[in-house]
């Protein structure tokens, strides 16, 4: 039987730099994939943000009067 035709090109597994394959693809094995979730999981990839209220919500607090 011929061998299959990779659909995706191999890149490096973005865990440990290992030539990926097409199973676990991106990853290079289960264990880079479960190492990646588990970092999603843990909110590793989180990406940081400040929050600023909108105009509604400060009005909607009573905030009307920032001077004070």
């Amino acid at each position: 039987m011929a061998d299959p035709i990779p659909l995706r090109r191999k890149r490096p597994c973005p865990i440990c730099k290992k030539p990926s394959v097409q199973k676990f693809h991106p990853f290079c094995s289960q264990r880079c994939l479960d190492t990646d979730l588990s970092r999603w999981l843990d909110g590793k990839y989180a990406i940081p943000a400040e929050y600023t209220p909108s105009a509604t919500e400060i009005s909607a607090n009573g905030d009307d009067d920032l001077d004070s």
